[in-house]
């Protein structure tokens, strides 16, 4: 097995040049010290604030955003008082599906009535198609990234306690959405839904409820979510520290089960979201994407898999189906002033300092547009088998 590894600032440069790369000297920034990178990440971020505000202040005005001719509507409400850390956000995903939209709009206003909070903001979208599958398909989670970015930004909301819940055709979404989208939320509630091929590997490290009628019959959602409870059990089972999770099966109701799946709200409002998990477990589904939690892949396959964790200093990459990964750091997680070991299946790939740069922390700045998603460094690895 050939396993190297390649890094671009300065104090990687002496390894570069023991295995005679040629670098420009010109490519090479200095290191930022601690207390500059926290200073660069709260200026560019509070830069990213002030052009948010200028650039989308007319979609949160309208409550109405475009993404490549796609068009999503959405209602907010506010409930109780705001919390000094910032409110909490629900998104909350109507039913429907392949139908007509004058249908698709109605459930949306019903939707808009169905669910209350003690604290925080309920976002209420409108699916932007009127397909069966409206809730998991790609743009959806584009539009969901850029939603956070702005409640953030314009709502003073706390990034580690968004949720995410969804009946029928919204409980499909949630089923998809969540898994592949965790590491943005704290906690999801599925209701009424059926997860067609979607995995539940990557709710590893948020709360997941299933709520389901008795006698939902229809594509077989009653005993779809009692296999995937079954399935979170053994997660757990195997994996005591992730896949927190509550099944709930309503004696004798179907599909509508009299708003009982409500329960839900109060049962996720007790979780808050880790930004910097100690075990991250990567599935990905059809609609890709490029990061996870402090895992980054450039060139990701529908169904690679990836799993690493933190152990102090040491990053061990215990299985990954992808041969290049890019590992994000900071100090909130991980110790920068300290040599940084990554291990992949016992063999070290890295061992050294990881020099905080500008560069990353403005790049995943802009990538999320969340406070506790910046990070300082980075280190590239390529694993040949």
């Amino acid at each position: 097995m050939k396993i190297f590894f390649t890094y671009q600032y300065f104090s990687a440069l002496i390894i570069f040049f023991n295995l005679g790369c040629n670098v420009p000297q010109n490519s090479v920034a200095k290191p930022l010290s601690q207390s500059e990178a926290l200073n660069q990440a709260n200026q560019s971020y509070n830069a990213l604030k002030s052009d948010l505000a200028m650039e989308r202040k007319n979609e949160m005005k309208y409550r109405e955003i475009t993404l490549n001719d796609v068009k999503m509507k959405f209602d907010l409400k506010y409930y109780g008082e705001k919390p000094k850390d910032g409110w909490s956000l629900y998104f909350s995903l109507h039913g429907g599906g392949q139908t007509e939209p004058a249908v698709n709009e109605k459930q949306w206003v019903r939707h808009q009535t169905l669910y209350k909070v003690n604290e925080g903001i309920v976002f209420i979208p409108r699916s932007p198609t009127n397909t069966w599958n409206m809730w998991h398909q790609s743009h959806v989670d584009t539009f969901f990234n850029r939603i956070i970015q702005n409640m953030i930004a314009f709502h003073d909301v706390n990034p580690n306690r968004v949720y995410i819940m969804g009946r029928s055709a919204g409980g499909d979404g949630i089923y998809q959405v969540a898994p592949r989208m965790a590491d943005r939320f704290a906690a999801a509630a599925m209701s009424a839904g059926h997860p067609n091929e979607a995995s539940p590997l990557g709710l590893r490290n948020i709360a997941f409820t299933i709520h389901m009628g008795e006698n939902d019959y229809l594509y077989d959602r009653n005993k779809v979510a009692l296999q995937w409870g079954n399935q979170l059990a053994e997660l757990r089972k195997k994996d005591p520290g992730g896949y927190r999770h509550l099944v709930k099966i309503y004696k004798d109701k179907g599909h509508w089960m009299d708003n009982l799946e409500a329960s839900a709200l109060i049962w996720m409002s007790d979780f808050v979201r880790n930004p910097y998990p100690d075990k991250i477990i990567w599935k990905q589904d059809d609609v890709l994407h490029k990061r996870f939690y402090w895992l980054k892949n450039e060139n990701p396959l529908a169904g690679d898999l990836i799993e690493a964790e933190i152990n102090g200093q040491v990053i061990d990459i215990i299985s990954s189906s992808s041969s290049k990964l890019v590992i994000l750091l900071n100090d909130d997680f991980i110790n920068m002033n300290k040599k940084v070991i990554i291990n992949y299946r016992g063999t070290e790939l890295f061992n050294g300092l990881v020099p905080r740069s500008k560069k990353v922390i403005e790049r995943t700045m802009e990538e999320y547009g969340d406070p506790y998603g910046i990070y300082y460094g980075e280190v590239f690895i390529t694993i040949s088998k």
